[in-house]
């Protein structure tokens, strides 16, 4: 049994690598801000490919790296990265007016961070299903909800110290944290090697065909969580002409509502069974997305309640589907966290890159492309019938 310090220390860490994953699309304004670093939409989108990518490989690496060197030691490398992520954040400002240099310097941020990220958060995800064998589902669901809550308090924080003209305070903030985790992790988890011992599986074995059906719902989950995660407080600024408070709060509304949906069907799990909430909450997001591309541009508060709904939508569906595969798929549970982030990424590199070229090719505004989005989240909705299937059986 997990001792309190233990669990306090992997959920805190939820927390903290929330802050620092958003703290990219937090601070877009300041990235796409002629008078700052003056970065296109194009260049904006194409600044997450890294993350995206190193994402993806320690995402994928890091199940049969647990399995040689011990999950501790991986979570503890992903903090290290997250750490130096948001070192060369800080440092990119002292270059902000050398174009090249500070976007070069952004783009290895951005790969720091996909690394920290990709090690991180399934680490805690097995972590989380392993302290609490019994309720996996409402473990990794609390897990994921005060990951959620590091995401909705980032824009707030971004817009407070933009408003003092200090935005870089906050990755410096966010760096202290993580040292602080860091070195607490180190003193307060054990090696892990009563959790992995758990998980350990032959890695090179294939995936079941169940897995890709759960990697393909993913997938399409980080495209809709991508766009309104990424562009909500650009499209708040360029359709709506709102300010960069109105921006940052739909922002912060969109990942707070992530977080409270996330609280919220963990305490209705007895009323709202899990396999009813991942039929029912990608409606939510297409409904969500067509609120917000068709909201007159003089109402600015429609999209803010908008992208708010969004967040509910969203809210459940990552961790749900990630429990769900844990309990079903228990040849490679080891590695279904990471897999699953893995294809997470994809989506959110598809999402975060693809709209600064979609523009350009076809001259399409955001709220087409918003538009568009709608499809995806009801292929995301037709998914969910296969994804909740071996759950529905089971009940």
């Amino acid at each position: 049994m997990a001792q309190r310090k233990e669990i306090a220390t992997v959920y805190g860490a939820g927390l903290i690598q929330g802050l620092a994953l958003v703290t990219f699309p937090a601070a877009s304004a300041v990235f796409t801000n002629p008078q700052d670093y003056g970065l296109s939409t194009t260049q904006y989108g194409a600044m997450f490919i890294p993350q995206v990518v190193t994402a993806v490989i320690a995402s994928l690496l890091g199940a049969e790296l647990r399995n040689r060197v011990g999950i501790k030691r991986i979570y503890l490398l992903g903090l290290g990265a997250n750490l130096l992520s948001m070192a060369l954040l800080v440092t990119s400002r002292f270059e902000m007016h050398e174009h090249r240099v500070a976007y070069d310097i952004l783009l290895a941020a951005t790969s720091f961070m996909g690394i920290g990220f990709g090690l991180t958060v399934p680490s805690l995800n097995t972590f989380a299903a392993v302290f609490f064998p019994k309720k996996v589902d409402r473990a990794v669901l609390v897990l994921n909800a005060l990951l959620g809550l590091g995401t909705a308090l980032a824009p707030v924080f971004i817009a407070l110290f933009v408003g003092l003209g200090i935005w870089w305070a906050m990755p410096s903030a966010v760096a202290g944290l993580v040292l602080v985790l860091l070195l607490f992790s180190c003193l307060s988890l054990k090696d892990g090697a009563s959790a992995h011992s758990k998980h350990k599986e032959k890695t090179k074995q294939s995936f079941p065909q169940r897995f890709w059906i759960f990697s393909g719902f993913i997938l399409l989950y980080g495209i809709c969580e991508t766009m309104n995660g990424n562009w909500a407080s650009l499209y708040m600024k360029n359709h709506f002409g709102s300010s960069a408070a109105i921006s940052s709060l739909a922002l912060s509304l969109f990942w707070g509502a992530i977080t409270g949906g996330r609280v919220l069907f963990a305490a209705l799990e007895k009323w709202f069974p899990e396999r009813m909430v991942c039929r029912v909450l990608p409606l939510v997001v297409a409904a969500a997305f067509l609120s917000t591309a068709f909201a007159s541009k003089k109402t600015a508060s429609l999209g803010v309640i908008a992208f708010a709904l969004a967040g509910l939508g969203c809210s459940a569906l990552l961790p749900l589907t990630i429990s769900f595969g844990q309990k079903e798929l228990t040849a490679i549970s080891g590695s279904v966290a990471g897999g699953l982030i893995a294809f997470y990424q994809i989506g959110y590199g598809l999402a975060a890159f693809g709209i600064g070229p979609v523009q350009k090719w076809f001259g399409a505004q955001l709220n087409i492309v918003f538009a568009a989005s709608a499809g995806v989240a009801l292929a995301m909705w037709a998914a969910s019938f296969l994804v909740s299937k071996k759950s529905l059986s089971q009940a």
